[in-house]
């Protein structure tokens, strides 16, 4: 989809973090842009940034995991800009835990977010784009899509499933030979919040798990310590995604060095033996 001025894109999760540098980007490139996410005031501080880049903004509070919530999203996009013509599915969260330690509440919380938020946008937005045979959708993952390192199996089941998801619409929408694009973004460690995102974690889903083991604990200091050290940054992730989106790309990878792991975990499965651990290839 090119050009991308005058258009119209929606972000959910952009309050902050790569949602919030998506935004930018399409302000930027001269979009609308329709702004989601549970933290009304930093939502507000990203609505105001765009704004200065002289297109119009819609700040929405949302709750991605409530169907209500991003059907009001999608209309009121349609009735305050004046269409939709990209869907970007961001908003995520990121328990940690072995497969085991995980609450029920962790688990509701996450798939709520990370997965149920991409199948609601999926459901809501995709009609308006076939009714106008044009748009594109990005949804999301992580190279946890792709990949199942130790210690996170919340998160690598939600975006193993965004992933899956992603490519399904893709083929769904060319059966129908829809002028409707769609990408997966699968970036690794990028220096955001997602590893404070217990901030935004709800009262209906506060953590009932027992007392946190040694090594949970020096699991989420790790993260946040890679997440902080990561050497790619919200902002060149957003302008991948808005090259892919130009150039029609499906897999938005932007840590080539991860692809080894990638590699590993294919040919694991294809000679059906014991998945190696990706954090140690």
């Amino acid at each position: 989809m090119d050009p991308l001025a005058g258009r119209i894109a929606v972000v959910t999760g952009a309050a902050s973090g790569l949602g919030r540098a998506m935004a930018l980007a399409f302000a930027a490139e001269g979009m609308h842009v329709a702004l989601a996410d549970v933290d009304e005031a930093n939502l507000a501080r990203t609505a105001d940034e765009v704004r200065a880049r002289g297109v119009r903004a819609l700040a929405l509070r949302t709750d991605v995991s409530r169907a209500v919530d991003v059907d009001m999203l999608a209309a009121r996009t349609v009735s305050d800009l004046g269409g939709v013509h990209l869907v970007c599915n961001n908003a995520g969260v990121s328990p940690l835990g072995a497969a085991w330690e995980n609450s029920v509440a962790d688990w509701r919380w996450a798939l709520g977010v990370n997965l149920w938020g991409v199948v609601h946008g999926v459901r809501a937005f995709t009609p308006h784009l076939l009714a106008q045979n044009e748009g594109h959708i990005v949804n999301t993952a992580s190279v946890a899509g792709l990949i199942s390192p130790p210690g996170m199996s919340v998160y690598n089941v939600t975006k193993h499933a965004v992933v899956a998801l992603s490519e399904t619409l893709h083929h769904d929408l060319r059966e129908r030979g829809a002028k409707v694009g769609v990408s997966v973004l699968c970036p690794a460690y990028v220096p955001t919040g997602i590893a404070d995102s217990e901030r935004n974690r709800p009262p209906e889903f506060a953590d009932s798990a027992p007392v946190q083991s040694p090594e949970l604990l020096a699991k989420k200091e790790g993260l946040k310590k890679a997440v902080r050290s990561g050497k790619v940054s919200a902002d060149e992730v957003a302008q991948a995604v808005v090259a892919a989106i130009k150039g029609g790309h499906f897999y938005i990878l932007t840590h080539p060095r991860i692809k080894g792991a990638i590699q590993a975990r294919m040919q694991d499965i294809l000679d059906e033996r014991s998945p190696r651990n990706p954090l140690a290839l």
